[in-house]
């Protein structure tokens, strides 16, 4: 078995308990993984290894397990709402799944293959200034330069990116939450979940009462629900065209989903009361034509994350629904808004004082 098709089935075994054993083998690279996670955080702490601060408010949206979780339409939320409050936003990513070797500005033409889906998605959907590279700190330098009206931050992705410092940390998880809670390659995390208590707040997207109830008893956090709304479609070639879930019907419709857990695609899908053939792809796929070929005698149906990649790749029937996130105040009231804007308003959180997470 390839190692690409290792990291596709592992994901499975993670989030199944009942399958635990079959990981066994793995724990001692977990704890080997684990020793490497101290000992980089010991030497930041300690200063051996630097991180910069940039001259505006950093917000780090990311999360502590593999996989996506939700932070991309976290990040449109939160550049909709920080403009609405006056704020001039722009984004940083790193561009995974793209060829670009250091700093790159993304354009609404710029090629998936190059900058990578997300940051692309971003820049088409947020309308900010997008600029990736695996080094956050030079992104953000550079996005500053190129666009001085910019007052924050958002970095998508960059929890464990310890080099830049940040004055808001938001920790985001799926339903499937932190599954059998070992580090990689035993489990999904990327750091133990300790980790949480240096975060400014959860959010969790698709989880259920029961995780969100066991979440508020077990975390001393701001911590909040997210749902992804989406109601109509528009066509993978012209936005402009537009459709509803009813328009489908009796229709031959296969989904196509290539995001951290499909399954939430597909059930977004059922719950607009969709009938389909669900073709699962793996996170940051890179498809092809051959890939599409399962639909030649229906309909396409497909995320935005997929349709950056796949617009060129099939003249057949094919439809994108974006999303929308909406996220839920806490029980106490507060919403998530309100949560950073106490953050980047705090004058302790100046950037002699915006911190290195710990």
């Amino acid at each position: 078995m390839s190692f690409s098709g290792i990291a596709w089935r592992l994901p499975r075994l993670w989030y199944r308990p009942q399958l635990a054993v079959a990981l066994l083998p793995l724990l001692p690279l977990s704890w080997l993984f684990r020793l490497i996670v101290w000992l980089r955080h010991g030497l930041y702490r300690c200063g051996v290894l630097r991180s910069f601060c940039l001259p505006v408010p950093v917000i780090v949206i990311g999360n502590l397990t593999v996989g996506g979780s939700g932070k991309t339409p976290l990040v449109l939320w939160l550049v909709e709402r920080l403009r609405e409050q006056g704020w001039t936003p722009g984004i940083i990513s790193r561009g995974y799944g793209g060829a670009v070797d250091g700093v790159q500005s993304v354009g609404l033409d710029s090629a998936s293959s190059l900058v990578g889906d997300e940051p692309l998605l971003l820049a088409r959907r947020g309308q900010a200034p997008v600029f990736i590279s695996r080094d956050r700190v030079a992104a953000g330098q550079a996005l500053l330069t190129a666009h001085p009206e910019c007052n924050v931050i958002i970095s998508d992705d960059g929890l464990q990116h310890y080099r830049l410092r940040r004055t808001v940390e938001i920790a985001v998880f799926d339903g499937r939450g932190a599954g059998n809670a070992q580090l990689l390659p035993a489990g999904p995390l990327r750091e133990p979940l300790q980790r949480l208590s240096a975060a400014t707040a959860v959010v969790w997207n698709a989880a259920s009462e029961a995780q969100l109830q066991q979440a508020s008893a077990t975390l001393a956090l701001p911590q909040f629900a997210m749902r992804l709304d989406g109601q109509r479609f528009h066509a993978l070639t012209d936005a402009r065209q537009r459709c509803n879930a009813e328009d489908l019907n009796g229709k031959r419709l296969y989904a196509m989903a290539g995001i951290g857990d499909p399954s939430r695609f597909f059930a977004q899908l059922e719950a607009l009361g969709l009938k389909f053939e669900a073709h699962p792809f793996p996170d940051h796929h890179d498809y092809s034509a051959a890939d599409l070929a399962f639909a030649h005698d229906g309909v396409l149906l497909m995320t935005e994350k997929d349709a950056v990649k796949c617009a060129a790749l099939t003249t057949r029937e094919a439809w994108v629904l974006p999303v929308d996130a909406q996220i839920v105040a806490a029980a106490d009231g507060m919403s998530l808004l309100q949560t950073i804007l106490e953050k980047l308003d705090d004058p302790r959180s100046d950037s002699g004082n915006r911190r290195l997470a710990r």
